[in-house]
Parts: C-alpha cells; structure tokens; sequence
C-alpha cells in the first residue's frame, strides 16, 4: 500500500501542525510498506509571494518533518518542485476538468471570501494536488477534513481519464482518522497561522514560554473551582500530557484553589518534556544543512521513477507518446 502526503511551505510550524498530522505521518511509516511524502512548494506560490520567505520555509519544513522523526530510509521524502512531471501531469488531467467543478470548490470559492486574488493557480489548485495523487499511483491519502472535497475532484478526475483514455490511474481512498483532534490555539480557535495563535515548534525559549503564558483564560480567582474542559491551558494541555497528568489537572481545576497561571506553567514543562527529542534532532540537521539537501535529493530521484513511469503511461493514453 502506497501512502502520499503533503504539506505547504507557507510559514512556521507549530503544535497543530505537530499533532494534527506530523505525529500521524511518523506513526504512518511504521506501519505502510511505502510511503510518499513531499513539500508543496508549487502550491505555496498561491499564499508566498516573497522568494526568500519561501526558500526559509521549505527549509523549516524539512527540518521539521526530520526533527519529528521521519526517517528517509522508511519514505520518500522530496520537494514537489524537484519532480517536473507533476506539472505536465496537471495539464493532461485538465482536459478532463469541468469548469464547473473548480467552480464550487469550497477551499477557492473561501480563499475569495477572505480576500485572495482570483488567479489561475488558485482556481485549478484542486487539478495540480490531483496531479501530485494521481502521479505516484497512490492508494490512501490522509488529508484534512479541508481537504476532503479535493481529493474526491481527484477520484473523479481520475475516472474521467480513465473512462476516457484507458486505465491509468490507480483510485485513491483518503484517510481521516476520527482520532486525530483539532488543536486550540492560545485564543480558542483552531490554531493557524493565519490567526496568530499559535505556539511555535521550532521557537527560542522566550517565544515559546511566550505564547504558553498568554493563552487567553477568564478571569475567575485561584480559589474558583473551575471546569477544566471549557479552559483553553487544559485543552493543550491533556492533547501533550500522559492521561493521568490530564486527569491530575482535571481534579486540581475541579477541586478549586488552582489559578490558571501554575497551569501554564505545568504546560510549559510538559511542552518542553514531549518536544525535547524534536529540538535535539532538529539542532542536529541545522548544523548539517548538506545531510538535508542530499535526504531531499536522493527522495526526489526516487519520486521521478515513480512519475516518469505514471507520465510516459498517460502520454501514451491521450497519444503524445
């Protein structure tokens, strides 16, 4: 069973990126015989329109997924942009592409209400991220709940094509796994970067203990009794923490005389306990910056077998060969 994923390039990451899917992708290797995993940098030029911030990204992401514990010897890991095909692949499976459909995609028809240009990138992203499924045959595909009408535009794109030209492409199930939280960010939201709420993976101390402390909280006294699934430290909180530490600071806030400023403070130890590994892997390959180019090269050079091979088939399917 092949696994693909992807992430964007498009900023720091953060603890919701960490537990949302980073941890999954970790524990995916483990158990899938083959697993694909690669930055989306062609689809981070729709949000990055500065080159540098771009390049710091790309960069930070690799860093991250390594520091988390990807290992390059269970996936390929790979920039998107270092396998070309991908983009012819896109042109093919947009003659299959109904206006329409790209139309009422609800990530586009979003973007445009938050005020993004209406671009060509923008409006046939759902194409290219088929593109990147399809390329590599793949047969699950984890994605967010975001993201699910995209992959299904993929299926059926994939079944035009095929009904169309002949058998290609393999058909991809998406992969939300129901245990998967959404992660609060220190407002209450769903952590984003967007919202400038988040808590930093690869932050210094003082930003990290930063955004601990200023998690928004009501102002009930310390000797309050508090409910502790309404309070946003809690909800961080037992996401990282062991479940006897969550049930530990559960009772403390039921019991009352337990202010939300030594909560913080238990979170920030706990932060710091969980992601110590991450900080020691990652100031290892900060300090190696070739051993990371050559994991990115030599994954690529495997996706393009891969893409090559997908390529030259649908080539051959629509009469280019």
């Amino acid at each position: 069973m092949r696994i693909l994923t992807g992430i964007q390039p498009s900023g720091r990451l953060h603890l919701g990126n960490y537990l949302g899917a980073m941890r999954q992708c970790v524990e995916l290797q483990k158990k899938a015989d083959d697993c694909f995993y690669f930055i989306a940098d062609y689809h981070a030029l729709t949000t990055v329109s500065d080159p540098q911030a771009l390049r710091d990204s790309i960069h930070g992401v690799a860093l991250d997924f390594l520091s988390a514990g990807l290992d390059p010897e269970k996936v390929v890991f790979f920039r998107q942009s270092d396998v070309p095909e991908v983009q012819e692949l896109s042109w093919l499976l947009s003659i299959v592409t109904p206006m329409a459909r790209l139309e009422l995609a609800h990530s586009y028809k979003d973007k445009l209400a938050h005020g993004k240009e209406a671009t060509h990138a923008l409006f046939t992203y759902p194409v290219l991220m088929a593109a990147d499924i399809l390329l590599y045959q793949s047969d699950l595909v984890p994605v967010g709940k975001d993201q699910k009408q995209h992959l299904e535009i993929t299926r059926d794109l994939a079944a035009k094509f095929n009904q169309k030209f002949g058998e290609v492409f393999k058909m991809p199930d998406g992969y939300i796994p129901d245990s998967v939280a959404t992660v609060p960010g220190t407002d209450g939201q769903k952590m984003s970067k967007s919202y400038g709420n988040t808590i930093p993976l690869a932050g210094t101390p003082k930003e990290i203990k930063k955004a601990i402390m200023g998690i928004v909280t009501d102002s009930a006294p310390v000797e309050a009794k508090k409910d502790p699934e309404t309070n946003n430290v809690y909800k961080i909180y037992k996401l990282l923490a062991t479940p006897e530490q969550a049930a530990e600071m559960a009772e403390r806030f039921r019991a009352g005389g337990y202010g939300y400023g030594d909560a913080k403070k238990e979170l920030l130890r706990v932060y710091e306990e969980v992601l110590a590994p991450f900080r020691e892997r990652r100031a290892h390959f900060e300090a190696h910056p070739d051993e990371v180019r050559d994991i990115l090269a030599s994954g690529a050079a495997k996706a393009r077998v891969e893409a090559r091979r997908t390529l030259g088939a649908a080539r051959r399917a629509v009469g280019l060969d």
